[in-house]
């Protein structure tokens, strides 16, 4: 498979949503719904016990073409053989995680701005998370939300593939969608939802506009 983000749903796997449900579990869920990339966010996890986490849903996920992003961390991306990592303001800097990674490693940065993200390709990144579009109850943002009319006016001028982040439902996610998203991640609206895999369909259809 092209190392190249596939359009759609963006599964952010999230250990403190649902922490009670194995991140396993999640991951064979997002896969096995034909979602195209997944991230791991292991904030809860233990480096001993997210490695071979990482390295499971990394073998299943190859078998399936599947690709698998790691948030934040270099180290764990690469010794898990993950396809990538997500990098926020305070982790590694781009350009040091593409020296580490190579050249076909997929990397991820989150981006508040035009300009950011201008700065991102400069420095290697392959695509942005761009946000918060919403407020979001997942993870704490110190940013106000962008707004999908500020989101799209960023969208449409970036010269990198964007997704959408933060407060992403199913209810908003065709919207995200249509203001230029290339993707859109999504944690909690799926994550808390007894049918996993169903969600995840629903998502990606809503996206594509085949809901």
């Amino acid at each position: 498979m092209p190392h190249k983000l596939p359009r759609g749903l963006y599964a952010l796997l999230d250990d403190s949503v649902r922490a009670e449900l194995p991140m396993m579990e999640k991951a064979r869920a997002v896969i096995d719904a034909g979602v195209g990339v997944l991230q791991l966010r292991l904030e809860q996890t233990a480096d001993r016990v997210a490695l071979p986490l990482i390295r499971e849903v990394v073998a299943l996920a190859r078998a399936r073409n599947v690709l698998v992003i790691v948030n934040d961390r270099v180290d764990l991306a690469l010794a898990g053989g993950a396809h990538g990592v997500h990098l926020g303001a305070d982790d590694l800097p781009v350009d040091v995680a593409r020296q580490l990674l190579g050249p076909d490693a997929l990397i991820g940065a989150t981006c508040r701005s035009l300009e950011g993200i201008e700065q991102a390709r400069v420095l290697g990144a392959d695509h942005v998370g761009l946000g918060p579009i919403f407020s979001t109850t997942t993870k704490r943002v110190s940013h106000a939300p962008l707004g999908l009319a500020l989101f799209e006016t960023i969208a449409r001028k970036a010269p990198l593939p964007v997704v959408g982040i933060a407060g992403i439902t199913l209810e908003n996610i065709g919207q995200v969608a249509a203001a230029g998203a290339w993707c859109a991640a999504v944690a909690g609206d799926l994550l808390r939802s007894e049918d996993l895999v169903s969600r995840a369909r629903a998502l990606q259809g809503a996206f594509s506009g085949t809901r």
